[in-house]
């Protein structure tokens, strides 16, 4: 399950990112997105996690959950649009 991270603090990098989830299961892959002219982190993620079971419950627990002093927003991801 791809799983969308979002209002996360400029300075979180990938291997913290994947640390929170992993407390719930396995993590498959960690991304955050970052500008592609500056580099810098735009505030969100992707987590996946295989087990939808897992994925479900650390939904459910880090949504709205405090995390470099910022509330997280955590949702299954949408699927991008194809125009």
């Amino acid at each position: 399950m791809n799983i969308y991270v979002g209002n996360l603090d400029f300075k979180v990098n990938e291997s913290e990112l994947s640390g929170i989830f992993e407390e719930y299961g396995t993590v498959s892959s960690s991304k955050i997105v970052t500008d592609k002219f500056s580099g810098r982190s735009r505030g969100f993620g992707f987590i996946t996690m295989d087990n939808a079971v897992e994925a479900n419950r650390a939904i459910s627990e880090l949504n709205g959950m405090k995390f470099s002093n910022r509330e997280l927003v955590v949702n299954e991801a949408l699927e991008k649009k194809q125009f």
